[in-house]
């Protein structure tokens, strides 16, 4: 199939199931999410974040390290 079919096809299906193959392929190849963003991600994830407006004007907690 050429990607030209397979493009024809996609733009066939109802939005449903548009939204499941691209969520579909998108899960499968993460290769063009920029590893700064995944970082940021998982920062966020695990609670690494302040808010902005802490960051600019408050001093930062001491770490021990």
């Amino acid at each position: 199939m050429s990607a030209e079919q397979l493009i024809a096809e996609f733009k066939a299906l109802s939005p449903e199931d548009r939204q499941l193959v691209a969520e579909a392929v998108l899960s499968e190849d993460t290769s063009w999410i920029p590893d700064s963003f995944r970082q940021g991600m998982e920062d966020i994830e695990k609670g690494r974040t302040v808010f902005m407006e802490s960051a600019l004007t408050q001093k930062p907690p001491q770490t021990g390290e």
